[in-house]
């Protein structure tokens, strides 16, 4: 890892039996966007657990039942890795949202 790997915010929570990761761009959180009907507010609540790097964050996210990221580099890291699909992705005020669950049977 060097040191212009990109930064960014996670969270790590466990609800009745789900694995659930939030994962944000650094400087989006606490962020409110608006735009029309819809806003995302990025809650240092849900999102600020540890700043780590990109890679960091998406080694946790592909052992998570239930991922929710924010942001360009978050959300582009995702379809990377293949867990988002483009098509999943919406943008509110310019910026990326998805989130993904992972079924188990």
């Amino acid at each position: 890892m060097g040191s212009t790997e990109p930064m960014v915010y996670m969270n790590v929570m466990e609800v009745r039996g789900e694995k659930i990761v939030a994962i944000c761009d650094e400087e989006l959180l606490g962020a409110k966007l608006v735009e029309a009907d819809r806003v995302l507010h990025v809650d240092p609540r849900f999102y600020g657990g540890q700043l780590v790097p990109l890679s960091v964050a998406m080694r946790e996210a592909r052992t998570a039942t239930i991922v929710n990221l924010v942001g360009e580099r978050s959300v582009s890291a995702a379809i990377r890795e293949g867990l988002v699909h483009p098509l999943a992705v919406i943008r509110i005020a310019g910026v990326p949202h998805a989130q993904a669950v992972r079924m188990s049977y």
